[in-house]
């Protein structure tokens, strides 16, 4: 049986070798690559993002990644956001005063956690959305999590005819910020299922499963 090709997208980001070795344990065959072509015509192309926003953002548009999740997007093929590689696909990010445009993919702000301990470092359980195919058989698990910034409000709003995303939340120190969103064939965490022991494979499995 053949497998599904996933392109993981190297702009300069780290951690892009526990993203491809995770993936390759979830069953797909798997590129890490910069070339547009490759990434455009995969099954499914993961977005990895580790560091400031800001410089994410730069890389991604030195490999012209705005344009290739975009429009992957509306030719509807899947795409998985990681991270601050989730972080990005949300209208803007600041950090340390400085704001910096996102792929506006969500509207959103990201912004610092006002938990009284930053970041926000190790395991922890997630509140799926509700249909969510992401979390399927994975509802009671827990996730790893690494960040000190995150989406602390989701503001999108659907028109009738469409459906809505499902939006996961965590909870840390008494703040709640979202965790996922799946929303059509744009997949994102804030945690690193690459990470995540047995629930972060089988979670990678419900992903390449879509594709």
């Amino acid at each position: 049986m053949t497998r599904q090709r996933v392109a993981v997208l190297d702009y300069g980001s780290g951690n892009l070798r526990s993203g491809v070795r995770a993936l390759e344990r979830a069953g797909a065959e798997v590129e890490l690559t910069s070339d547009p072509q490759v990434a455009a015509e995969a099954d499914g192309l993961l977005v990895p993002g580790v560091g400031a926003f800001e410089a994410c953002m730069r890389g991604l548009r030195g490999v012209d990644g705005v344009r290739i999740i975009e429009r992957r997007l509306i030719a509807n093929r899947p795409v998985l956001g990681i991270c601050v590689g989730m972080q990005i696909l949300f209208g803007e990010g600041i950090e340390h005063g400085v704001r910096t445009e996102g792929c506006g993919e969500w509207p959103g702000v990201i912004e610092r956690l006002q938990a009284p301990i930053v970041p926000h470092m190790g395991w922890n359980t997630v509140q799926p959305g509700e249909g969510s195919r992401m979390f399927a058989g994975l509802e009671d698990e827990r996730f790893y999590f690494v960040h000190s910034y995150g989406l602390r409000d989701w503001v999108l709003s659907q028109p009738p005819a469409m459906k809505p995303p499902a939006v996961t939340w965590t909870e840390y120190a008494g703040e709640r910020f979202v965790s996922a969103v799946e929303h059509g064939p744009l997949w994102a965490t804030q945690f690193h299922p690459e990470k995540s022991g047995d629930a972060g494979r089988r979670l990678l499995e419900n992903w390449v499963a879509t594709l």
